[in-house]
């Protein structure tokens, strides 16, 4: 009878799944990670070039030259502060033709320097302001200066860390030492000066006669702004 009562309790446990614990049957084993999904990569739009007519900052398609803009400052003839802007502007054109003169005059350990550029209208009538002598400054009111074409920069020679070299004069220098006759200054100062100009010269730049720093474009622009 005892045997037959045990019989149907285990009968009963087995059928309540009250019976001892048992282990958790174990998930099988992963097949393999699966591989996330590839980042998609984005390819920047790249800029388009600029017209050879824009005004661009000279600093960002030459980086190693050198820019003092002397209007920019006091250190220049009017003793006073023509420009709000510190930083040098010109076509892209021009500036194109400025970086291949920079890279022909690198090769030699030198660099250009900039100490004029793109002139606004309105600092033209400022200088005429100040000082209305056409001898000096171009009068506004019969035509501006090629500075305002954003074609023509003002620019000396300095070593590849920006020391000052040997040159004719200094910036706006109203004495016969401007001039490119070169027989009143010294021989280095004069030799400087002439590769100076024969560099720019060979990259598409027009002398002017009475201010051996002062070099426009050949290629021409409106007056800009």
């Amino acid at each position: 009878m005892k045997r037959i009562l045990a019989a149907i309790i285990a009968a009963a446990l087995l059928l309540s799944g009250c019976t001892s614990a048992s282990r958790p049957a174990e998930s099988a084993p992963p097949t393999g990670t699966p591989s996330p999904s590839p980042t998609p990569v984005v390819t920047p739009t790249p800029e388009p070039e600029p017209a050879d007519d824009e005004l661009v900052l000279v600093r960002d398609y030459i980086p190693g030259i050198f820019i003092d803009l002397k209007y920019a400052t006091t250190d220049n003839f009017t003793g006073r502060v023509i420009y709000d802007s510190d930083e040098a502007y010109l076509r892209y054109g021009t500036v194109k033709k400025l970086l291949c003169a920079q890279n022909e005059l690198s090769g030699r350990g030198l660099s250009l320097k900039i100490w004029d550029a793109y002139r606004p209208v309105s600092a033209q009538f400022k200088l005429w302001e100040i000082c209305p002598n056409p001898v000096y400054v171009s009068d506004p009111n019969n035509g501006y200066s090629k500075h305002s074409r954003a074609n023509t920069v003002d620019i000396t020679l300095v070593t590849d860390t920006g020391k000052s070299i040997p040159m004719p004069s200094g910036f706006d220098d109203f004495t016969s030492l401007a001039d490119r006759d070169y027989s009143d200054v010294s021989a280095e100062a004069a030799e400087n000066a002439r590769l100076l100009e024969n560099v720019m010269v060979e990259n598409g730049f027009v002398p002017y006669s009475g201010e051996w720093w002062h070099y426009s474009d050949s290629v021409s622009y409106d007056v800009y702004g």
